[in-house]
């Protein structure tokens, strides 16, 4: 498959990131020329506010932009593209995280930008510095193509002067867009420019009067006494909105996606774009997610998931597959998720070798595999599932060793060492911190009723003559024919796997019998068996 062939396809796929790289296509027919004519990189841009650490939200935002890029540039054959990372550091600190050390001299400073206030961890000149630190490394450590760009360099600079002369030119016009929306008390405070106190060096929500809109003088009273200030230099920001539509005009930026909570200020910054001569940005407004019980994520609740926490119980490649799906639909971001994206993303990746070219260009893992640069993996496949090694674990126990679940693997994989299969030895690990903190304390083996404990019999007998080398496929077999017949009484033999899993695993669901018992050892089901139909009435074992 040539990249002409994915060109072409690529103008009919229906995969979402091709969708919304189409809009800048629409937009930009002949490509993104500069003054001189010359053709522009096309800018993708997210945004991040520097008040706490980077997190899953911050994830996905840079995940899903870098996956319209890179459908861009599929599209039109290679065009050039950039991706900025914006950090809003020149916010004013309005409370202080619950998560940081020496809270106290932070909320000293309440109120001054987070980039002029000291880091509490004492790492960095400030706050900020280190709370960007953390983003860049965040983002470098999954590999992500990207040009850094914080609010206060550009701010301090003078590089924002130019914009900021803008706004006040365009004063007037931007209250009338600003004020409808705003309640009656806030109307009488705001002001599209923030400036910042000589006097106490916080960003103040004052009133502001243009004096000299090309100079950047304006006039505010600063506690109790009325002045006359430069705007320029780093010596005020903007108000949100203003400072969103302000970066999009100054910075040229072409796409920017943004949760669907940020449906009207998207709206009201595109005003605002066009009033300084610009254009809202293309994007995609993507839904929030929910946790597992319908209920919006909330930092202040605490129930969301962490990128750590994902990564602790599943793959980084699951994450971003299940970040792929569906951005336009709410979503819910639990722990209970992890394991089937682990495995629906080996799922897609062993299709993807055979798929043509229309259906790869619909694969999850295709798009994932070149938001980097890499363009392999096709038909890679994992000898054993997730849910299979946490099948395993939990019947290994909360006490199970990373040097145990190898042993077993050695019934069932090939070469089975970490070595030879870093990706399963990744799972294996997640696994084990899964079993340990999920699985384990709520596992409970359940009795066998009177027929479910004739068919284990019968299948223990048809284990007993069964040699270790029989096969995944044959194993299953033994199990399925036992459940067909109608002998032990089973309606569907969806009952008999479920007696199965509920009597042997202590799980209301489960794997392929047959792979589990290829992967345990035909002995060791045995003893499962033998445990099960041993167990005293009226009791749990």
């Amino acid at each position: 498959m040539t990249e002409a062939d994915l060109t072409t396809a690529a103008q009919t796929s229906k995969a979402w990131p091709f969708e919304e790289a189409r809009k800048l296509m629409k937009r930009f027919p002949q490509g993104k020329a500069g003054q001189d004519g010359q053709i522009r990189p096309m800018l993708f841009e997210t945004g991040y506010g520097p008040s706490g650490l980077p997190h899953i939200g911050t994830f996905q935002e840079v995940l899903r932009t870098t996956l319209v890029r890179r459908a861009y540039e599929v599209l039109t054959g290679g065009a050039p593209t950039r991706l900025v990372a914006f950090s809003d550091d020149m916010d004013g600190l309005r409370k202080v995280p619950d998560n940081v050390p020496n809270q106290g001299l932070l909320a000293a400073h309440i109120g001054r930008p987070l980039s002029r206030i000291p880091d509490p961890f004492g790492k960095y000149e400030s706050f900020a510095h280190h709370n960007n630190a953390m983003l860049r490394e965040f983002l470098d450590r999954f590999g992500f193509d990207y040009e850094f760009v914080a609010a206060s360099d550009r701010y301090n600079s003078g590089e924002f002067d130019g914009a900021l002369k803008n706004v006040l030119k365009n004063y007037d016009a931007i209250m009338g867009v600003m004020l409808p929306t705003l309640r009656e008390e806030r109307r009488k405070t705001y002001s599209p420019v923030l400036p910042i106190s000589p006097v106490t060096g916080e960003v103040l929500q004052v009133p502001v009067e243009v004096v000299d809109a090309e100079a950047g003088i304006v006039r505010f009273v600063d506690h109790g006494e009325t002045i006359e200030h430069s705007i320029l230099g780093g010596q005020a920001k903007l108000q949100w909105k203003v400072d969103w539509a302000m970066r999009w005009v100054d910075l040229g930026v072409d796409y920017e996606m943004y949760g669907k909570d940020l449906t009207d200020s998207g709206t009201q910054s595109g005003k605002i774009a066009q009033i300084l001569g610009g254009k809202r940005p293309e994007g995609l407004i993507y839904e929030l997610f929910l946790d597992e019980n319908g209920e919006k994520i909330s930092k202040s609740k605490g129930n969301g998931l962490t990128i750590d926490q994902w990564l602790t119980y599943g793959s980084e490649e699951s994450l971003g597959f299940y970040l792929f799906r569906e951005p336009k639909s709410a979503k819910q971001l639990h722990i209970g998720v992890i394991p089937r994206a682990v495995d629906e993303y080996w799922q897609f990746r062993e299709k993807l070798a055979d798929q043509p070219v229309e259906q790869k260009l619909g694969n999850p893992v295709w798009h994932l595999l070149r938001t980097n640069g890499d363009k392999g993996g096709a038909g890679d496949r994992l000898p054993v599932t997730y849910g299979l090694l946490l099948n395993l674990v939990g019947v290994l126990g909360a006490n199970a060793t990373r040097e145990q679940v190898w042993s077993y693997l050695a019934n069932y994989v090939a070469e089975a060492t970490p070595e030879a299969h870093p990706e399963i030895d990744v799972l294996v690990t997640c696994a084990l911190a899964y079993n340990r903190d999920f699985i384990a304390p709520t596992l409970q083996r359940r009795k066998p009723e009177e027929n479910e404990a004739a068919a284990l019999a019968a299948l223990d007998e048809e284990l007993a003559g069964t040699s270790d080398e029989a096969t995944a496929e044959e194993l299953q077999n033994i199990v399925y024919e036992i459940g067909k017949d109608p002998h032990y009484g089973f309606e569907q033999l969806r009952d008999w796997f479920k007696a199965l899993y509920e009597t042997l695993l202590g799980s209301a669901q489960g794997p392929r019998m047959g792979s589990f018992i290829a992967l345990y050892g035909v002995a060791n089901t045995r003893k499962l068996i033998a445990e099960a139909l041993d167990a005293q009435p009226g009791k749990n074992a």
